[in-house]
C-alpha cells in the first residue's frame, strides 16, 4: 500500500511540477531561434529594446536611438507585441490621471 502512494506521489510531482517546466523551456527555446531584427524584446532584466542584429548566442538590441547593448539570447523573456505597448501606455495614462486628481483633492 505505501509503494501505491510513492508512486502516486511521484506521478503527480512528474505531472505538475516536471512537465510545466518542460513546456516552458521548449517555448523559450523556440522563441529564441525565431528572433528576427525588428523585433521589440524585453529582457530578463526588463530592458526593452529592438532587435537590432542576431549573431551566434548574441543579440544586439537597440534601446535608443544609436545606443545598443549586447545581450545573451538567453536574457531574451518574451517578445513585445502592440497591443502590449498600448496597455502600458493606458496605464501610464491612468497614473497621470490620478495624480491630478490627488493634487486636486488636496488643494
Amino acid at each position: 500500500m505505501e509503494i501505491v502512494i510513492l508512486l502516486v506521489a511521484m506521478g503527480a510531482l512528474y505531472a505538475f511540477m516536471i512537465v510545466p517546466q518542460q513546456r516552458r523551456m521548449k517555448a523559450h527555446q523556440e522563441l529564441i531561434r525565431s528572433l528576427e531584427e525588428g523585433d521589440v524584446v524585453v529582457t530578463n532584466a526588463g530592458i526593452y529594446g529592438a532587435v537590432a542584429e542576431v549573431e551566434d548566442d548574441v543579440v544586439w538590441l537597440e534601446v535608443a536611438p544609436e545606443v545598443e547593448l549586447k545581450v545573451t539570447k538567453s536574457a531574451i523573456v518574451e517578445k513585445v507585441t502592440d497591443s502590449d505597448e498600448d496597455d502600458e501606455d493606458d496605464e501610464d495614462d491612468n497614473d497621470d490621471e490620478e495624480m491630478v486628481d490627488a493634487e486636486d483633492s488636496d488643494g
